[in-house]
């Protein structure tokens, strides 16, 4: 049974421990496709999809960003190749978020990392230089009670907050 599109926004939350189980080919390409059909400026589509499993390479990109050691233990990682552009942050935003709701509608856990040393990740996978490597999704099945950390940190001590702020303090009607 899949969830309705509202429960699953609702309920997805950063995953940053897997477990060591295989994603399915099928689980895979259902994620990419989600990926595909998100909407850009101007449908200009400013993505490729690079898909990493090679534990080696996984270790590796892992030390490419701050807070992106979960890379190292997930099944799959995506990698957002982007051409340079104005709204192209913005649209691959939408795409990584298109592929984790899918990821968690299919079971699966996912957290987006920030690769800060973008030409290191670039050259380790061979991108060329015309294109971005400044996004990574990690992939897998949550480990189940896994620490709530972060670089082995509680995750307290690294996130601004836990939880969302309420409502009533985000939206304005009509004016400020």
């Amino acid at each position: 049974m899949n969830p309705d599109a509202c429960t699953v926004i609702l309920t997805c939350r950063a995953v940053r421990h897997f477990t060591d189980q295989p994603v399915p080919e099928r689980d895979l390409r259902r994620i990419l496709e989600a990926g595909r059909w998100t909407g850009s400026a101007k449908n200009v589509q400013p993505w490729h999809f690079l898909v990493v499993r090679a534990r080696e390479t996984l270790d590796q990109l892992a030390q490419c960003g701050r807070y992106a050691s979960h890379l190292r233990g997930a099944a799959a990682v995506v990698v957002l190749v982007t051409s340079p552009g104005t709204w192209v942050d913005f649209d691959a935003g939408r795409a990584a978020q298109n592929m984790m709701l899918a990821a968690w509608s299919l079971g699966l856990g996912s957290c987006i990392a920030s690769l800060h040393e973008a030409d290191r990740a670039r050259g380790l996978l061979k991108v060329p230089k015309a294109f971005q490597t400044r996004i990574a999704i990690s992939f897998g099945y949550p480990l189940k009670d896994a620490a709530q950390t972060i670089e082995g940190r509680p995750r307290e001590e690294i996130l601004a907050s836990i939880g969302r702020r309420p409502l009533g303090e985000l939206v304005h009607w009509d004016t400020w």
